[in-house]
């Protein structure tokens, strides 16, 4: 049975998963500097990591269904620790996407909870493009 109380350990873990994309976005928007997307590859990482546990993390991770988003993920993340950040950051983008299309219609719901995102996402055109969306799969 998965707990779902907030300790210690998950605190620090939901923060450094924020500073993970918090450092991402800011080495994007400094024309993908290596250094800021290395560092918020780390701290997503063990952000996740700390923030479900490590057996909870290599489950998820070592899936069968996983396999592609977790290879394309690491690989993106090795070639932006090497030094090759657009081609790396690519890759990343394509495994994220993979490994958490199981989650955008989750994270819909959690949106349109928000008071003023959800008032967004309740408007017509919005939700006709996340209902029809929802409960698929990005094909691989």
């Amino acid at each position: 049975m998965v707990s779902f109380e907030m300790n210690d350990r998950k605190k620090i873990g939901l923060g450094l998963t924020g500073f993970g994309i918090f450092f991402s976005i800011l080495g994007i928007i400094f024309f993908f500097d290596k250094g800021l997307l290395a560092m918020g590859n780390i701290l997503f990482v063990s952000g996740v990591t700390l923030t479900i546990g490590l057996k909870s993390t290599m489950q998820f991770f070592m899936k069968r269904q996983n396999f592609k988003g977790t290879i394309s993920f690491g690989l993106g993340f090795f070639f932006v620790i090497i030094g090759w950040p657009i081609f790396g950051m690519i890759l990343e983008t394509y495994g994220f996407i993979v490994l958490f299309s199981g989650f955008w219609p989750t994270l819909a719901v959690f949106i349109q909870k928000i008071p003023i995102l959800g008032w967004l996402f309740q408007q017509p055109f919005v939700r006709s493009f996340v209902d029809k969306y929802r409960g698929r799969r990005v094909p691989v």
